[in-house]
């Protein structure tokens, strides 16, 4: 139904689950904290099964496939295809080719696994290669060695005198778990990494000792002895020597008019004091951000579906569907001149389903080092966007040919500082982004921040933001700007997460909860949280300036808004803002061939670059 339109810090990217629109279900508000836990544990535990699942049906869908390659080859051509294949997927720890009169031990094998893994898994490959020889496949139950997940399975070839047998190391269960125990705020704020970091109330920057997951609800975390300062004229050589030797010495970081400034013997709320005798327009904490997972086939009974034929999409991949993304293809499939900057801990640039959309991206947080993720979810989120469609492997992204711009603003512990996120959304501006994506957040309202905000915002770029993980209504930041477009998540029945941030900044809601997505090292993972929800509004955005370029980043967020499919309360409301997003009524109200809109026609009010905006925000990068 069309509605009205409405109008540096750590960043936490967060999931949602949907309340039922009945008010059957208790409100955020009544839900106790014992309560929260529990329900963020259960689903904790379903991205771990769902991601079990996807993991043994990928293996399954390799090895078929690899059985079928080298049915026909010669030994050494066998051998290099097991090899190239291993070396792919290296959770594959070792795969054997098997023939009929053949022990294992006598078959062309690739890999190697532990003396512990390998008398643990001794019982499955004999089971495996007893079933292999019968033309039956196998998967073993699941076992541990050497503190890791494995299991066994087998395949036979269509001959019936050959097969695969390998041995998976399911490193990913662990890694999934640890993840979202974060994401999903399940253990505290973990002090971690190259951060000396405290935890403070946003508003008061009082101290609070972050001890259960619930004290992380309105928490901030920055350097201790860092400050940001931004000055009204830039300091001169002898100033800034001045300030170093009367703050203790230390790094110093310059963007513009702004610094970063470091002391070895004073804390943030010392240096704070110190900089109100300058001539500055702010000074403030170095806040940190946190992360908040064959041809088409038409549908027999209508032909404006197209169902991709990629291997895990129909089983997995409820959330497309819930959203009209395969109608809404038949509209717009996407733009590769239409880009997207995923500002994230970085992205898997040698994923199979991912790497034909990449870019070359950029890290903020090492300057010339490539984007890599050393976490996993900048790359879950990467492929909710543009997982390449369509290509028999894998997920279906919702995009199939707008380009993803890879920048890097979180390290290996899912942190980053103002700065560098601030940095990351200039940068990505600067190279090109027309929608960015920030599946991250914090608190805190930091000016540094919002300065870089609307600097995108203010050069037409769409912003996407998640809400948080903290079942609160406390804004959070960036997703409360007003330039952004805040996010909340439901799962498949369309109701409210749990964990899923609530309040009037929200916009729309997406799909959150136990999304299936690309993961590092050619791998699939399903994960929940708001951060998963955000990528769906930042394709559906794409989508919408690929159907209709001359579209501003207001009238893009205006459509988006109208178009939703209103849950909860009649009309907009704290929890699901306008709605879930509705793909296929967005691209026909922005398409000007259905929309009766000629291209270009201005439906809204477009942002004014400011007269007064600092010149440092115009040489960002030049």
């Amino acid at each position: 139904m069309w509605k009205y339109a409405l109008s540096i810090a750590l960043v936490i990217a967060g999931v949602a689950i949907l309340f039922p629109r009945g008010d059957q279900a208790p409100k955020p508000e009544t839900v106790t904290p014992a309560a929260e836990l529990k329900m963020k544990q259960a689903m904790l535990n379903q991205d771990v099964a769902r991601t079990d699942e996807l993991c043994r049906s990928q293996c399954s869908l390799e090895l078929h496939r690899i059985v079928q390659d080298t049915q026909a080859q010669t030994d050494g051509k066998a051998r290099e295809t097991l090899q190239a294949t291993q070396a792919a997927h290296p959770h594959m720890e070792r795969l054997v080719r098997t023939k009929r009169d053949q022990t294992l031990d006598q078959g062309i094998a690739a890999g190697t696994l532990n003396e512990a893994a390998a008398k643990a898994s001794q019982p499955y490959l004999e089971e495996a290669k007893r079933q292999v020889d019968n033309g039956k496949t196998y998967q073993s139950p699941p076992f541990q060695a050497d503190g890791s997940t494995y299991f066994v399975l087998g395949v036979p070839g269509a001959d019936g005198a050959s097969g695969i047998v390998g041995t998976v190391r399911q490193q990913i269960l662990a890694q999934v778990a640890d993840h979202q125990k974060k994401n999903l705020r399940i253990e505290p704020y973990p002090a971690q990494g190259r951060y000396k970091i405290e935890s403070v109330d946003s508003k008061s920057l009082q101290n609070v000792q972050v001890r259960h997951p619930e004290d992380n609800q309105g928490t901030s975390h920055y350097h201790t002895n860092q400050v940001v300062v931004k000055f009204k004229q830039p300091p001169s050589d002898n100033d800034l020597v001045r300030i170093r030797q009367e703050i203790g010495g230390g790094h110093v970081h310059k963007l513009g008019y702004t610094y970063v400034f470091e002391s070895p013997g004073m804390e943030a709320k010392q240096l704070m004091g110190y900089f109100g005798k300058w001539n500055i327009d702010y000074a403030e904490p170095h806040f940190l951000y946190l992360t908040n997972d064959i041809a088409p086939v038409l549908h027999p009974n209508s032909a404006t579906v197209i169902t991709p034929n990629d291997s895990l999409y129909r089983r997995y991949q409820w959330n497309l569907p819930q959203i009209e993304t395969e109608a809404g293809w038949n509209v717009s499939k996407g733009s590769t001149d239409v880009i997207v900057g995923v500002v994230d801990t970085g992205i898997d640039g040698n994923h199979a389903d991912l790497k034909g959309h990449l870019m070359a991206g950029y890290n903020a947080i090492q300057p010339g080092a490539r984007p890599a993720d050393d976490v996993g979810h900048g790359t879950h989120v990467a492929g909710v966007i543009g997982a390449i469609v369509n290509n028999n492997l894998g997920v279906a992204g919702m995009s199939w040919y707008n380009r993803v711009l890879p920048v890097k603003v979180l390290d290996s512990s899912g942190a980053g500082s103002t700065y560098a996120v601030a940095r990351g959304i200039i940068w990505a501006t600067d190279n090109g982004a027309k929608v960015i994506n920030m599946s991250l957040g914090n608190y805190a309202d930091a000016q540094f921040l919002h300065d870089a905000i609307k600097y995108a915002y203010d050069r037409d770029v769409v912003l996407i933001a998640a809400s948080g993980n903290d079942n609160t209504e406390r804004p959070g930041y960036p997703a409360a700007y007003p330039e952004v477009l805040g996010v909340a998540a439901v799962d498949a029945r369309k109701q409210k997460a749990a964990f899923s941030n609530y309040g009037d900044y929200v916009g729309v809601a997406a799909p959150g909860v136990n999304i299936a997505s690309t993961y590092p090292n050619n791998q699939y993972a399903a994960l929940s949280g708001t951060s998963m929800a955000s990528p769906h509004v930042t394709a559906l955005a794409a989508l919408i300036r690929s159907v209709n370029p001359a579209l501003k980043n207001t009238e893009v967020v205006r459509i988006i808004k109208e178009t939703a499919m209103d849950l909860g309360p009649p009309g907009k409301d704290k929890y699901f803002g306008y709605g879930l997003i509705d793909v296929v009524a967005a691209l026909k109200a922005a398409d000007p061939k259905t929309s009766g809109q000629a291209a270009g026609a201005p439906t809204g009010t477009a942002p004014a670059p400011k007269p007064g905006w600092p010149d440092w925000m115009q040489r960002w990068f030049r």
